[in-house]
């Protein structure tokens, strides 16, 4: 028995060596770089750029660019620029303690919400720039996190104008109490979270479909909300900070989806069909959660919404996202844009209304659009 058992675990480890090697070659075949600060050895030509893995000098040469769907994205981005402070809430003062408590309710959840999202996005944009190793899509993605914390402070400027600092203190921490916020959050963060811990590609690409769920999905049935109250005329300055962060948002997915467009064609071990198919669920969780978030802040009880627009949306914006990356829809239904929620896209529209900051110009500056919004 014993000298059949010694044979045997000869024969284990004769064969461990090489498994083990396999299973370390495929670990570092998989693990990703991380971008160091000074590299006067980084690749200059264009050629060798790549979105990760590659050997960045890290110089911001704005003239020489790979991707050049960039410069277009920068410029629309530095024409987006605003502050919080240029819209006027003298009207939402009025309004919020008037609010129908379903209504009110729903501000205060969702405004909860927004916060954790945008300051979340506002940590974790820095965790992914340090293994993106192209210097014009990192130069993006910064501008990015500074807009979230432009976001965040929007929201605190909504609270502030609005509540006394208890009342504001007691909304932003809801999310820790209430479990569908705690629910909601956690399945972001813990896409994230499995990136800052393994700094693996496989982890990275959930951390990019995360992060456009998080901006094509996730933020909707607060927008919806916000247009609605304002639609039946109440809280007109916190439509228009909404309006502002959306059209940020829409410009930040178009981001990511390019990202995980250029990664398609630079990594396509990372779109086999079985990572296609946790990708395409971690979509369809996105929209489940987004649904079920919706139908519980919004429900049957504000005027001008209900749970089931709520869900023929939310499905379309689902269909719309998935789609945009180039496969087929999630749903057969809902590939159109619902005819009761065409105002969602009008009210939107960041020129609808005029501001307060340096006599009152457009939201846009008057500058060109330069970023066609197709998602």
């Amino acid at each position: 028995m014993y000298a059949a058992n010694l044979l045997k675990w000869k024969s284990v480890r004769a064969v461990l060596p090489d498994t083990i090697t396999i299973m370390l070659v495929s670990k570092m075949n998989d693990t990703i770089k991380r971008n160091g600060l000074f590299n006067p050895n980084g690749d200059t030509d264009l050629r060798l750029r790549r979105m990760i893995g590659g050997n960045s000098t890290n110089l911001n040469d704005f003239n020489n660019v790979k991707y050049a769907w960039t410069s277009n994205w920068y410029r629309q981005a530095m024409n987006n620029f605003w502050i919080p402070e240029e819209i006027n809430l003298s009207q939402d003062i009025k309004d919020y303690p008037h609010l129908e408590k379903a209504e009110r309710t729903a501000y205060d959840k969702i405004l909860s919400f927004l916060v954790f999202l945008d300051s979340l996005q506002s940590n974790n944009l820095p965790c992914i720039s340090e293994y993106i190793t192209a210097n014009e899509v990192n130069l993006c993605l910064h501008i990015q996190a500074f807009q979230e914390c432009v976001h965040s402070q929007s929201y605190s400027y909504m609270l502030d104008s609005i509540c006394s600092p208890e009342e504001r203190n007691a909304i932003l921490y809801q999310w820790k109490t209430d479990e569908h916020l705690l629910r909601r959050n956690t399945f972001i963060g813990d896409c994230y979270n499995e990136f800052h811990d393994h700094q693996d590609k496989m982890s990275l690409m959930k951390a990019l479909i995360a992060n456009f769920i998080l901006e094509g999905i996730y933020f909707y049935s607060g927008f919806m909300f916000f247009y609605n109250l304002s639609r039946n005329g109440k809280m007109p300055g916190s439509a228009q900070e909404i309006r502002y962060i959306n059209r940020d948002e829409n410009t930040h997915l178009w981001l990511f989806r390019n990202i995980i467009k250029e990664l398609e064609k630079e990594e396509p071990e990372m779109f086999t069909p079985d990572k296609v198919e946790v990708y395409r669920e971690m979509m369809l969780e996105g929209v489940r959660q987004e649904i079920a978030w919706g139908q519980y802040v919004i429900g049957d009880d504000i005027a001008g919404l209900n749970r089931q627009m709520v869900s023929d949306y939310i499905r379309y914006l689902g269909n719309l996202r998935w789609h945009s990356l180039g496969f087929d829809y999630l749903f057969e239904d809902n590939r159109t844009e619902p005819e009761n929620m065409k105002w969602v896209g009008l009210y939107s529209n960041a020129n609808m209304v005029k501001t307060d900051f340096f006599e009152a110009k457009s939201t846009a500056y008057a500058k060109s659009v330069a970023i066609e919004d197709d998602l």
